[in-house]
C-alpha cells in the first residue's frame, strides 16, 4: 500500500534533525579563548562561573531567588570571526528549566547573528534537547572572514559554550568594543520573558542597534530596587542606568521607601551618571479590572512622586519615562498579559531608544 503524499514528504524533515547535517563535516570545536564574551562588566576570576551575572562574593548578600537568577546568562553574548563555510555550536546547560508560557528556544538556547555591513542580521536558533546540546546553525557560506555573534540563553545558564569550525579554517577572538555600556535593572521582563528566542530581548534588541553592550541585571519577580544590586551597578561607569523594576515593587510604599535609597547608592560612585525610571506597565485586564487599574496608578503616582522629589531637591540627569504605548496601543504585544511577545520587544526596544534620543542620551545619526 502506497503511503500518503504527505507523509512522504514529511519524512525527510523528521529524519534529518539539525544534528545531522553535521555528521558529514569535519567540525574542530574551539572554547573560551577563542572568542569574547560580551553583556557583562564583572571579571571571570570575581564568578563562580564564567556566564554568571552576580559575583561570587554576593552569594551571602543577595536573596537566594536573586542569587539563583543571576546563574543565568541573559543579557550575555559571545562574539568571534570566522571564515569557515560553516558554524556549529555546542552548550550546556545548568538546570534544563522549562515554563508554560515562554518557548523552550529563548529559555535556554542560543541565537546566531552575523555582522551584514553595519547591522546584525539574524541567521538560526540553536534549539535546545537537553542539558548538552549540539547543534549546526549554518552551512555552505562562501569562504571569507566574518564577525558572529551569539546570544546565550535568558532563563538558564550556561556551563560551558564552544564554537565549532570547518577544521581548514580559523576563528579569532575581535577588538573589545570600546563604546560604553547601558546598565539595566529590572524584573523577568528585563531579564527576557517570554522571548522567543534569546535575541529578541528588549535588551539584546538595543544592544545590536546601537552596537553597545547592555548590561542585564533583571532577576525575574526580584526586581525590587534592592541595595545590593544598587551597590554593584554603581562600581561601574556605563552610559546610563534603566531602571525597570516597578512590575516587583508590591506596593507604592516600597516605591516610595527604595526609589532615592536606589538612586542615592548609584551616584555615590556616578554623581553625574543619567538615570532613567521607567513606570510600571498596564496589564490588559486592567482596562476592564479597575481594582488592578487603580492599583498601577497607584504604583506610578508614588515612582513619579519620587521623581519630582529629587528634581525639586536639585538632582541632575534623572529622567522619568511614562509607561503609555511602551509595546503599541493595540494590547498584541504580550503572551500572558504581562510578559512581552517578540512583537511587544521590539516595539518596546524602539521606544526606549526614541526616549533615549529625545533625552539626549544617545545621538542616532
Amino acid at each position: 500500500m502506497k503511503k500518503p503524499l504527505l507523509i512522504l514528504l514529511l519524512m525527510p524533515m523528521v529524519f534529518f534533525g539539525q544534528k545531522d547535517f553535521q555528521l558529514s563535516k569535519d567540525i574542530k570545536y574551539f572554547g573560551k579563548d577563542f572568542f569574547r564574551l560580551e553583556g557583562t562588566l564583572i571579571p571571570d576570576f570575581l564568578k563562580e562561573n564564567r556566564y554568571d551575572r552576580l559575583p561570587i562574593s554576593y552569594k551571602e548578600i543577595v536573596r537566594e531567588p536573586v542569587w539563583n537568577l543571576s546563574k543565568s546568562s541573559a543579557g550575555m553574548s559571545i562574539r568571534f570571526l570566522s571564515n569557515s563555510k560553516s558554524i556549529s555550536v555546542k552548550w550546556t546547560i545548568l538546570n534544563n528549566l522549562k515554563m508554560n508560557h515562554m518557548a523552550e528556544t529563548g529559555i535556554k538556547g542560543v541565537d546566531l547573528y552575523f555582522k551584514n555591513k553595519d547591522n546584525w542580521q539574524y541567521l538560526n536558533t540553536g534549539r535546545p534537547g537537553g542539558i548538552k546540546n549540539e547543534s549546526t546553525l549554518i552551512n555552505n557560506m562562501p569562504e571569507e572572514m566574518r564577525e558572529f555573534k551569539i546570544f546565550l540563553p535568558l532563563y538558564d545558564g550556561v556551563v560551558n559554550i564552544e564554537v565549532g569550525i570547518d577544521s581548514n579554517s580559523i576563528i579569532k577572538k575581535p577588538l573589545k568594543n570600546r563604546n560604553k555600556p547601558i546598565i539595566f535593572y529590572g524584573t523577568s521582563i528585563t531579564q527576557g520573558g517570554c522571548a522567543s528566542r534569546p535575541g529578541m530581548a528588549h535588551t539584546n534588541i538595543i544592544s545590536r542597534k546601537l552596537n553597545l553592550d547592555c548590561i542585564n541585571f533583571g532577576f525575574s519577580g526580584n526586581g525590587r530596587m534592592e541595595q545590593p544590586i544598587a551597590k554593584l551597578i554603581s562600581e561601574s561607569k556605563p552610559l546610563f542606568y534603566v531602571i525597570e523594576c516597578m512590575p516587583n515593587m508590591i506596593n507604592p510604599e516600597n516605591v516610595t521607601n527604595k526609589t532615592i535609597p536606589l538612586v542615592n547608592t548609584i551616584r555615590e560612585n556616578n554623581h553625574e551618571a543619567p538615570i532613567v525610571l521607567v513606570e510600571n506597565f498596564f496589564i490588559t485586564s486592567s482596562i476592564l479590572d479597575k481594582k488592578m487599574e487603580n492599583e498601577i496608578k497607584e504604583m506610578n503616582l508614588a515612582l513619579k512622586t519620587e521623581y519630582e522629589k529629587m528634581i525639586s531637591d536639585g538632582y541632575n540627569n534623572i529622567f522619568y519615562v511614562k509607561s503609555k504605548n511602551a509595546i503599541g496601543s493595540d494590547n498584541e504585544g504580550t503572551v500572558d498579559g504581562i510578559h512581552f511577545t517578540d512583537l511587544g520587544f521590539i516595539r518596546y526596544a524602539d521606544f526606549l531608544i526614541d526616549k533615549f534620543v529625545e533625552f539626549g542620551l544617545i545621538d542616532i545619526k
